[in-house]
């Protein structure tokens, strides 16, 4: 067990940061929204780390203005917590924070085994709880089983484009040539070096990434899946930034590393399961084709970038497609919808994203970054098309770089909008 005394200093200096924190300064999150205060269902903040789960959580209870009690377990003087020191926890926090506290925010609580049993204890006595994790497995695995239906889960991750701005203080409603510039200048700063909150004013942005990345592939993998070949993961995670938007293709990463087909594949869940990897599933209603053929996107470019050896392809359009994808992913889990990209066969012309209401297609998006030239217009709008007439769906979308307007090609409306446009939406 480990001793109160310390627990107790880790948990005073923690309550020292929170006095200076001063929310009225923070960037708004679209997701403060999803937050509920009025009910007894743990609220559950997961996402990517270093994407903001604690400091929106701070923010929405310091606005709120409750009386909440604060604890980081991401912290190596906690780092061999056990189940029976929780308990030590909590009252550490009543002498802290007095007996009086009815909310409790619970940093990187998952990597304590057990923890869910003492959150159902809390959860009893109509304590408000926060949690925040790294890893999905906190609610693919624990909470549905242990809290079965207690939790209110809240999906974080790295700025949008829209946030992205409002902490650069750039002007999204302005008309003038200046303003037009630096929403422009903006976005490739956005699409290059990403929406990590903590890089935005950092020089040294390669040392962030690669220490942010190593904390992933260490802290909440490594250890937390006794992974003892950590330079085949490593070598994986690498492999996947440098080719994002791409297939997974199983066999050639086991080729290529030496290592079983079976464990490339378990590697590459790990590291979906850590958020670094959002995984694509194709449109099919053969769940071996789902599974056979997915595409692997990074959960922020400014991972492709800012790193050694970093050999991802500077192609606009694939960054380009990454973003609206990672963007699609905030805004489809408001609605519950589903996302996923459509290749009927290897030859079929490929529509990058379906967004889907119960397995109906509610919208077919295109990305292009350019679409000048008439062979990629031609091959970017018939794609649409064809799909539309499969799938039966006539709400049809282009993202293109600099364009917006709507074109009728095959009888179907197709709107074009500008990467600037349709990122800034609501």
């Amino acid at each position: 067990m480990i001793d109160e005394k310390i627990i107790l200093q880790v948990l005073a200096e923690q309550q020292e940061e929170i006095k200076s924190y001063k929310p009225q300064k923070w960037v708004t999150r679209r997701e403060e929204s999803l937050f509920e205060f009025d009910t007894q269902m743990a609220q559950v903040v997961i996402g990517v780390r270093r994407s903001g789960k604690s400091t929106i959580c701070h923010k929405v209870l310091l606005e709120r203005g409750v009386k909440y009690g604060y604890v980081n377990l991401d912290d190596d003087r906690l780092a061999d917590m056990k189940t029976e020191d929780l308990n030590t926890v909590l009252s550490c926090i009543y002498q802290l924070y007095g007996t009086d506290v009815s909310y409790l925010l619970l940093d990187e609580i998952q990597d304590v085994d057990g923890w869910y049993l003492f959150v159902n204890r809390l959860l009893r006595t109509s304590l408000r709880i926060f949690i925040t994790g790294s890893n999905a497995k906190l609610l693919s695995g624990e909470l549905a089983t242990h809290l079965t239906g207690r939790y209110n889960e809240i999906r974080l991750y790295p700025f949008s484009f829209s946030e992205f701005c409002s902490f650069h203080n750039i002007d999204l409603a302005g008309i003038t040539t200046k303003a037009d510039a630096e929403r422009k200048r903006a976005f490739m700063d956005y699409i290059h070096d990403g929406g990590f909150p903590e890089i935005q004013n950092l020089r040294n942005k390669r040392g962030y990434v690669e220490s942010l990345i190593e904390a992933i592939l260490r802290k909440d993998i490594k250890n937390r899946f006794k992974i003892r070949n950590i330079e085949a993961l490593r070598k994986i995670a690498h492999y996947l930034i440098n080719n994002a938007c791409q297939e997974v293709n199983y066999d050639e990463l086991s080729g290529l590393l030496g290592i079983a087909d079976k464990t490339v594949k378990k590697y590459v869940d790990y590291l979906r399961q850590a958020f670094m990897i959002q995984l694509l599933t194709r449109h099919s209603f053969k769940v071996k084709e789902r599974v056979r053929n997915q595409k692997a996107y990074v959960v922020d470019t400014g991972l492709q970038s800012n790193r050694e050896n970093a050999l991802a392809p500077e192609n606009l359009g694939w960054r380009l497609e990454n973003v609206v994808y990672i963007e699609l992913l905030r805004r489809c889990t408001d609605d519950f919808l589903d996302v996923y990209y459509y290749k009927p066969n290897p030859k079929a012309k490929e529509v990058d994203f379906v967004v889907c209401d119960k397995g109906k297609a509610l919208e077919l998006i295109q990305v292009a970054y350019d679409i000048e030239a008439p062979k990629t217009y031609e091959r970017e709008t018939s794609s649409l098309v064809k799909a539309s007439e499969t799938l039966h769906c006539d709400r049809l979308t282009l993202v293109a770089m600099t364009q917006s307007r709507d074109l009728v090609k095959g009888g179907k409306t197709i709107h074009i909008v500008s990467a600037l446009e349709w990122l800034m939406r609501v």
